[in-house]
């Protein structure tokens, strides 16, 4: 039987390590990660003229839905669930009340290659026990995994064929707010639908999405079913993958959203030559700057990323980057917000070179900085020090998910007996995938909120901690 032992530890958590000490939530709508099932849509007449396209009479988004169309797919999974009936345990004995049954799930995907590489959500295929792909010509094939990540949401698949039709890569980076998109999938089990909308906002940061924080908003109608589908503009190439939508119902009211498609592309290329994501790091403290917090801090910008610490012996340090110091822009990408950084050091590797422009004393510099691999982190509000598990680890520990603890700092953590070893597997009720999901998701975490963290001891054991 698992013992749950849950502690309240009364400390002071401040800012994380890897690159922000907060997070400021604009606003924080519900977010709907789209769930695998089929479901029928109602069919209502419309009678009512939308004028929203009336603009979009010299757009051609034909050329864009011929490249597309043929390149999304269907991917149905099926997975097995377990059920027990405690009546019939009771009357036929203890094993005789349990039972299997399929359920098929339905989601969307890209093909990447002609060789048939697929790239789709990470939540289309989880716990699959078996994944269908279905093309627009009705040809059906079997698919199996090549590898997922879970924090970017982002999964590969591959299909036994030959000469595909595929979509390629555009740049995300430089897509423009109020540019036309098409958002191309399978909503509602309705295979091979088209929508088009405007790019409304890009590193979009919502709060209930997992770890994904650099999304692109978009206005193009996406639905359950949507989900692992390709977002690409009016020249037909792929800048996100349909991925999540606001909205108060289950249903599209006017938002969705996509992770670019640089991110997507970085975590296809780790899994197909590394087996894994590669994180970089930067090795700086610090948050996001606004009004109040620039006047707090008595400096004059409002935008950017204010370093209120260099980590040791990190790129950062060996550029000479300080404390005070303002990030403006990376490789020349504007730097306004805590998620335009995290969204672009997921497109980079360790051991890339990113040219930081920085403000010092109201001036302007310019220094290259190597990334370093983010495999050990010390999350010094926590006083813990945490490695990454590969699949290896995890299967040896029968979990799917965590980050190993291989120091701790902490003394009230090591009074109630916490040792190297633990598992820490969630935070606040989210899942914890890597060492990054920790300090993500300690640097979203307001002043007065409760950290709750879950663990797993060298018994196998859970222990709940809560931290104010």
């Amino acid at each position: 039987m698992k013992k749950i032992l849950s502690i309240v530890l009364f400390s002071a958590l401040g800012g994380a390590l890897t690159l922000g000490a907060y997070k400021i939530f604009l606003e924080k709508p519900q977010v709907v990660i789209e769930q695998s099932g089929i479901t029928n849509p109602k069919t209502v007449a419309a009678n009512y003229s939308d004028a929203r396209f009336g603009g979009a009479e010299n757009i051609d988004f034909t050329t864009a839905a011929e490249k597309t169309l043929n390149s999304v797919v269907h991917v149905k999974n099926t997975m097995l669930q377990t059920i027990k009936d405690p009546f019939a345990e009771f009357f036929y004995g203890q094993g005789n009340g349990t039972r299997q049954f399929s359920q098929i799930g339905t989601g969307s995907g890209v093909i990447i290659s002609s060789d048939g590489y697929i790239v789709t959500n990470n939540h289309v295929i989880n716990n699959a026990t078996d994944i269908a792909v279905v093309l627009n010509n009705k040809k059906e094939y079997k698919a199996k995994i090549i590898g997922t990540d879970p924090t970017n949401d982002i999964a590969l698949i591959k299909v036994d064929a030959k000469d595909l039709p595929y979509v390629t890569f555009g740049d995300s980076d430089h897509i423009k707010i109020g540019e036309w998109v098409l958002a191309v999938g399978n909503p509602y089990n309705l295979t091979s639908t088209v929508t088009a909308g405007i790019i409304s906002a890009k590193g979009r940061d919502l709060d209930g999405n997992g770890s994904v924080d650099s999304f692109i908003q978009t206005d193009a109608a996406v639905n359950p079913g949507n989900s692992g589908g390709a977002l690409v503009n009016t020249r037909g190439e792929l800048i996100g993958i349909n991925t999540a939508i606001s909205s108060m119902t289950g249903s599209f009211v006017g938002y969705s959203f996509a992770v670019p498609s640089n991110i997507a592309k970085k975590v296809i290329e780790d899994l197909m030559e590394f087996g894994n994501v590669q994180r970089a790091v930067l090795g700086v403290v610090g948050g996001e700057l606004d009004g109040k917090v620039a006047a707090n801090l008595d400096v004059n910008n409002t935008e950017g990323f204010y370093i209120s610490e260099v980590s040791e012996g990190s790129g950062a340090a060996k550029a000479g980057l300080k404390p005070k110091d303002i990030i403006i822009q990376l490789d020349g990408n504007k730097i306004s917000t805590f998620s335009d950084l995290t969204g672009f050091l997921r497109t980079k590797r360790p051991n890339d070179k990113v040219q930081v422009t920085f403000l010092r004393d109201n001036n302007q510099k310019t220094v290259e900085v190597l990334l370093s691999k983010n495999e050990i982190s010390k999350v010094s509000t926590l006083g813990l020090e945490l490695k990454n598990l590969n699949n290896t680890e995890l299967k040896k520990l029968k979990i799917e998910n965590g980050v190993k603890v291989s120091n701790i700092l902490n003394k009230e953590l090591l009074s109630y007996g916490v040792k190297k070893g633990y598992i820490i597997t969630e935070i606040n009720n989210k899942k914890v995938y890597s060492v990054d999901d920790v300090n993500d998701m300690i640097s979203a975490k307001s002043s007065n909120e409760v950290m709750r963290i879950e663990m797993i001891n060298l018994q196998g054991e859970v222990e709940r901690y809560i931290f104010r």
